[in-house]
């Protein structure tokens, strides 16, 4: 997955900044999106919808906390130093 494969038109300014800066909240994460092939994501009401095989894992947003749907270690990375 990468940048190019999203459309981030829709996506709220603060989401990526936290996702594409290299000093943002999320980009830990983004980083790891790109290596792994059973994950997708999708912008919907301007946050990112992240699924493995299928399944949705977490909703990453601009302002408001993430939302772990299941768990997952994409998710336990939000919460490791």
């Amino acid at each position: 997955m990468n940048i190019e494969s999203i459309d981030t038109s829709n996506m709220c300014s603060h989401l990526k900044r936290k996702l594409f800066e290299e000093d943002g909240a999320y980009h830990r994460l983004w980083m790891a999106m790109q290596d792994d092939p059973e994950l997708t994501a999708v912008v919907r009401s301007r946050q990112l919808h992240i699924y493995r095989n299928g399944k949705k894992v977490l909703v990453l947003a601009g302002k408001a906390a993430p939302k772990v749907i299941r768990e997952d270690r994409l998710c336990e990375m939000m919460v490791e130093k």
